[in-house]
């Protein structure tokens, strides 16, 4: 079998799954593992593929995601390889997503064991006391996140009580309307944008009274293996506020 992944987190996941020979090509975003970053064919960015590259490749399975990747690409690529489109939520939806693409390369029985270590893992999370909080992933417009994500999924894991819910997906939003709302929290993340001290400092002197942490948006936004490393990271953020 011969695979093509769209997807960093999902790239991470093919690793994990003890896929090495299998996955012949990933994006320039897919960076772990580095290994695979450094040796195996990149197609291009999640939402600016090379198709000519994917069709060079001939891959008997390719695995895109509906909000990483954009449709019309992957529309082309539908009419030419087998595409496993996934969709992903939420924490629930994310171990779903694990088991689909274990079946769907024949690795059914690691998928299901990663699926109970990360089981494990966030039952030993214990019901921490929920803080009000915003999340930036984007400057310029700023953007934060609605109840509908993954990522709003797992403040709520990590203990925090996201402003936001009632909006979907990524809305943007205006910092000076975080003033009247006054979140105990503000999380600055690694990524897509790259926040950094300065960022901090800028909307520190906007909200005096808020907790401003930079915090990593890979434990925060990649579903997959990656989410073994979720619970204890969020007990480090725990202890830091």
């Amino acid at each position: 079998m011969k695979i093509v992944s769209l997807v960093p987190s999902i790239t991470e996941l093919l690793y994990t799954l003890g896929l090495e020979t299998a996955v012949v090509g990933i994006t320039k975003f897919c960076v772990h593992p580095e290994h695979w970053f450094r040796t195996k064919t990149r197609i291009g960015g999640t939402k600016d593929l090379h198709l000519e590259r994917i069709i060079a490749l001939q891959p008997d399975l390719i695995i895109a995601n509906r909000e990483e990747n954009v449709k019309e690409q992957v529309e082309v690529l539908q009419q030419l390889f087998p595409v496993l489109v996934t969709d992903v939520n939420g924490y629930q939806e994310a171990l779903e997503m694990i088991r689909t693409i274990g079946t769907a390369t024949q690795r059914s029985h690691e998928a299901a064991a990663l699926i109970s270590a990360i089981e494990r893992a966030f039952e030993h999370l214990d019901s921490p006391v929920q803080k009000t909080a915003v999340y930036f992933i984007w400057k310029d417009p700023w953007m934060t996140v609605g109840g509908d994500t993954f990522i709003s999924d797992m403040m709520a894991r990590a203990g925090f009580i996201n402003l936001y819910a009632s909006r979907n997906r990524y809305p943007v939003i205006n910092p000076d309307t975080l003033k009247i709302l006054r979140p105990a929290y503000l999380l600055l993340s690694s990524e897509p944008y790259p926040f950094k001290e300065k960022h901090k400092a800028e909307l520190q002197h906007l909200l005096p009274g808020t907790t401003i942490m930079l915090v990593d948006g890979e434990l925060f936004s990649w579903y997959g293996s990656r989410m073994l490393q979720a619970p204890a990271y969020f007990k480090q953020l725990r202890a830091k506020g």
